[in-house]
């Protein structure tokens, strides 16, 4: 059986207008199209560029002191220089 989680992302506005034109052109939904973006992003030979590799950490390689990474709003704060 096939499981599916809901959630919510934040996505630029270009970028998701993009995926949804490719939507209506591919005759698919905006999930499969997405879907298929992160197939391809995670399985491919090699990573996307910004996959994590950018995300402020100490030298034991966890998280700077103060960053908690289950605070989704603080998180996004920190990393767009807001915090």
């Amino acid at each position: 059986m096939l499981r599916c989680m809901r959630t919510t992302i934040n996505v630029n506005d270009d970028l998701l207008s993009r995926a949804k034109l490719c939507a209506v052109q591919t005759d698919r939904t905006l999930t499969a199209v997405i879907e298929d973006a992160l197939r391809i992003a995670l399985d491919g030979p090699h990573r996307a560029a910004g996959s994590g590799d950018d995300l402020p950490v100490d030298g034991s390689g966890g998280p700077l002191p103060g960053i908690d990474l289950d605070d989704t709003s603080a998180l996004l704060d920190r990393m767009e220089g807001l915090g």
